[in-house]
């Protein structure tokens, strides 16, 4: 007997694969670079030379038999106390080896950090827009997903719609900053009232409510603002970090889960992570990866395109009468369907060769997503497409 759950899932594809594959079999047509696809979130710059440079030089000079073996339950310690000085000597939280677990990706860290803290039949209250893979993430730790309602106007928390869903079941609150799909990110001031109305929930309900902080894009921001760390503004936080998009390394698979030391039972999470590996057949990430990205903490790919392709598509949607907020950092943009029916509004936009994501799997409907990591010379040409596309459709 096979498991119906699984089967059932199969009808809920994503509709973000859905738009990938239809832009590469449209690709096969009419050549992919005439297709100016916005699906799907996948890092378009080189990852940096140094980590290319790391790589090689693990490979030539180190014991194959050390660098291609199992790491330790609780991943390596050198890599470890490398992420907690990193973190620790940028936002000043006392990280250190003892805090650190390194997992595969982002996926990885929150899939440990959920089960870390909370059991079946509890909630966890997240934020729309919100990414949609939370549900299958939340669900899978048998627990449920409550969704705030979006604050359209600027995509900051609605704290009176998060009061609403808290509750004597709530295991943990779940960020996502700067935000996949809004390109939003949290203020300074939000953070500080997150934290004090988990402080007041958490006595109110007598148990300690996490905020689980879901960052893999935090080092994607614009304007020169500074990186926030929402671990900096409440104690019970577990943040869950993923190198995919700072060292464009997607395919690798490699990120981490960092408690604060100030969170409760702050020495009991990664042996936690440990024995949750062992029931999810996690057993962790690949070493040579691990001792890789250990030594590129320091450096980035060139992410500035990503603020330079929003600049071009943020002021070309602004002219055609799109409303959008100006996004703070990732590499995605938010804007208001032209239409109620936001999924008819991004049917119709395949017409003319455009891969846009309707934002109702993202928990706000009307509106659609367009993630800009891709060359910046295919962002310029896919703008004749969006105005005939407006023009034809919407008079405008």
């Amino acid at each position: 007997m096979i498991a119906q759950h699984y089967v059932d899932m199969l009808g809920g594809k994503s509709v973000i694969r859905q738009l990938s594959e239809w832009s590469t079999a449209r690709g096969t047509e009419i050549g992919y670079e005439n297709v100016f696809d916005y699906s799907l979130g996948n890092p378009s710059v080189p990852c940096p030379p140094k980590f290319t440079q790391t790589m090689l030089r693990l490979l030539q000079t180190c014991d194959p038999v050390t660098l291609h073996g199992y790491s330790p339950t609780l991943t390596i310690p050198s890599v470890r106390a490398a992420v907690a000085e990193n973190l620790r000597s940028r936002f000043g939280v006392p990280y250190t080896a003892d805090h650190i677990f390194m997992t595969t990706g982002a996926a990885g860290a929150l899939a440990h950090a959920l089960r870390c803290v909370g059991v079946p039949g509890q909630n966890v209250i997240t934020f729309a827009p919100y990414f949609s893979e939370y549900k299958p993430y939340v669900e899978g730790a048998d627990m449920t997903l409550r969704v705030v309602p979006p604050r359209v106007e600027d995509f900051q928390i609605d704290f009176d719609g998060l009061e609403a869903l808290l509750d004597k079941d709530t295991a943990a609150v779940l960020i996502n900053t700067p935000n996949n799909p809004s390109g939003v990110a949290y203020s300074p001031e939000t953070l500080r009232n997150l934290a004090s109305c988990l402080q007041a929930a958490s006595a109110k309900f007598g148990h300690h409510i996490f905020l689980i902080s879901d960052e893999p894009y935090r080092e994607i921001v614009f304007g020169g603002a500074a990186q926030q760390h929402p671990a900096a503004y409440y104690a019970d936080t577990l943040t869950c970090y993923s190198f995919s998009k700072s060292l464009s390394l997607p395919g690798e698979r490699i990120g981490y889960v960092a408690a604060n030391p100030a969170c409760e039972k702050a020495e009991l999470i990664v042996p936690m992570c440990g024995q949750i590996s062992r029931g999810t057949g996690h057993n962790c990430p690949a070493s040579l990866i691990q001792l890789a990205v250990a030594e590129c903490l320091d450096v980035t790919s060139d992410l500035s395109v990503y603020e330079r392709n929003m600049e071009l598509i943020y002021a070309e949607l602004v002219r055609l009468g799109f409303t959008v907020l100006k996004p703070g950092g990732t590499f995605y943009i938010f804007p208001k369907a032209l239409e109620e029916d936001a999924t008819a509004f991004c049917r119709k936009a395949q017409d003319y060769d455009l891969a846009l994501v309707p934002g109702d799997g993202f928990g706000c409907p009307g509106y659609f997503r367009m993630a800009y990591c891709i060359d910046t010379k295919k962002v310029e040409r896919s703008f004749d497409a969006l105005r005939r596309f407006v023009r034809d459709c919407y008079g405008r």
